[in-house]
């Protein structure tokens, strides 16, 4: 069964950092684009990053300088580096990614069950 895992949340101080991670299990034929998007109470999910399997990269200008998105190919796995968090970065972080499974020949959106990050002092 395909699956996305996240690790990597947890209570921060603001001005502090987290290194979130996601692995991908299971059948994988392929994975293109992986990412991380964020969803706050109250507010609608919001994309953080995205990154390529050349390695591309895209963020919002809004993070832009402070989040930093990496993917280990051989480990299908994505990586968010935050730094110099606030606590408007408080959310549930969520990881995606297009898999093509074995046996298919569309890619899909797969989706990660969430992990909580917390900025405060």
């Amino acid at each position: 069964q395909l699956q996305l895992v996240e690790s990597g949340g947890g209570l921060v101080q603001p001005g502090g950092s987290l290194r979130l991670s996601c692995a991908a299990s299971g059948s994988i034929r392929s994975i293109n684009v992986m990412g991380w998007y964020r969803q706050a109470p109250g507010k609608p999910r919001e994309l953080v990053a995205t990154i390529s399997s050349d390695g591309t990269t895209n963020y919002p200008d809004s993070l832009k300088g402070r989040f930093t998105i990496s993917r280990d190919n051989a480990k299908n796995t994505v990586y968010l580096q935050t730094n110099s968090l606030k606590p408007e970065d408080t959310a549930v972080y969520y990881c995606n990614a297009g898999i093509l499974p074995h046996g298919s020949i569309t890619y899909k959106p797969y989706w990660g069950q969430g992990t909580q990050v917390t900025v405060s002092s």
